[in-house]
């Protein structure tokens, strides 16, 4: 029975570590820490990758490593490889999306390190899967969006393929990768025994697809791009300029299409041939959107917000970042929070877990720490003493503090 006033984190107690670059891997470390777990960031002499990839880089900075520990360490260094393993050693989960082939080189691939840690939970990311001929390939995001297809359904009919606006398939790898950890760690609860989990970017992607890949598989025909609208659907993501904004509408299902009709004042539109059902839509969608578009165009966007939601019509205004963090629904989400200074990081204003665990109090977090901020303390956690400590800075093998702050 637990007679703890406040509930604790759901994996307080559990350490990881993270041997992570750019956000696939720091993100999943970052996400059992807002879970609860200490998070123990080892990062080379030259300091995660992002720190170097300015503005961007130390906006990932700032948002996938709130919390962390920071140790830095030349693993390229025999005494530098044994502190990595000590590390290891006293840890729950590993996470890494170094260059494929980079841990194992090192002597810290999943093989290695569970024939002497049965118990632990090692995640590899990387760009392609492990069995694929392309598995030696640096992965990225954009990459893998590529290569899965997605970019060849983004975009105009007549333009060229588009990314995705975010880094969509490095955010998603994210939580997949915490979904796969927490499932290990439960298994681990069982059984006793640990888990090794590999998980690829390109996976990823493929899996953000699954309806169109889904339709493909039976039908056998590709899909195309459509814009703003979806291509197998319509109205459905399809954007219309309101009398002030623009909104997007959704309304592809033959009930709410005939009800979308009659709410805007067009009843007609709902006989009409060309749009019957909705693949005729989908086929006529100019045609469709400049039929809707035409009554929508009258309404203000909150008078179209509110008429359409009245009769159950799903719709979103399109909104920029400025417009979203002004919105009521935003400072109503709960996702807002304040990462403490940490050190020599000023404090800033982030984004926690996108839900809410209604029971557990959520815990406080500090900025993502400076290069190496947090050397000697772990170092001392891990048993060497100062003068050992002293003597591992002397030689090259680790540094102490960050180079330079992550800027705001």
């Amino acid at each position: 029975m637990n007679t703890q006033s406040t509930p604790l984190p759901p994996l307080q107690g559990l350490r990881v570590v993270e041997l992570g670059n750019y956000i696939a891997g720091p993100g999943t470390a970052m996400t059992l820490g807002d879970l609860g777990a200490e998070v123990v960031k080892i990062e080379s002499l030259e300091g995660d990758a992002a720190r170097h990839t300015g503005h961007f880089g130390h906006a990932m900075l700032r948002a996938y490593n709130r919390g962390k520990k920071s140790i830095a360490l030349d693993l390229r260094q025999p005494r530098g490889l044994e502190i990595a393993r000590r590390l290891v050693a006293r840890a729950d989960v590993l996470v890494q999306n170094l260059r494929p082939g980079a841990a194992e080189a090192l002597g810290l691939g999943a093989d290695t390190l569970r024939a002497v840690q049965p118990g632990l939970v090692y995640v590899a990311i990387t760009g392609f899967p492990a069995a694929a001929a392309s598995r030696d390939r640096p992965g990225y995001d954009i990459a893998a969006q590529a290569e899965s297809g997605l970019m060849s359904v983004t975009g105009e009919p007549e333009g060229l393929p588009q990314k995705v606006g975010v880094t969509i398939v490095d955010t998603a790898t994210v939580q997949v990768a915490a979904q796969a950890v927490l499932a290990a760690l439960f298994r681990r609860e069982r059984t006793g025994l640990g888990e090794t989990i590999r998980i690829s970017l390109l996976e990823v992607a493929l899996n953000l697809q699954l309806p169109n890949f889904s339709d493909y598989l039976v039908r056998g025909v590709e899909p195309t791009r459509s814009g703003d609208g979806q291509p197998m659907a319509a109205p459905a993501a399809d954007i219309f300029r309101t009398r002030d904004g623009m909104v997007v509408v959704s309304a592809y299902v033959q009930a709410h299409w005939l009800r979308l009709c009659e709410t805007i004042g067009a009843p007609e539109l709902g006989g009409d041939p060309r749009f019957a059902t909705n693949e005729l839509r989908v086929a006529n969608r100019p045609a469709m959107k400049e039929a809707v578009g035409a009554q929508l165009a009258r309404l203000g966007t909150r008078e179209c917000v509110e008429l359409l939601t009245r009769n159950n019509i799903v719709v979103g205004v399109v909104r920029s970042y400025a417009d979203v963090l002004a919105g009521e629904d935003f400072r109503a989400s709960g996702m807002v929070v304040e990462a403490a200074t940490n050190g020599s990081q000023a404090g800033y204003t982030t984004f926690g877990l996108p839900y809410a665990l209604c029971d557990t109090p959520r815990q406080a977090t500090q900025a993502a720490p400076g290069h190496g901020a947090h050397t000697a303390e772990v170092l001392r956690e891990a048993g060497f003493s100062s003068e050992e400590i002293a003597m591992l800075r002397e030689q090259g093998v680790v540094k102490m503090e960050a180079t330079r702050a992550v800027p705001a």
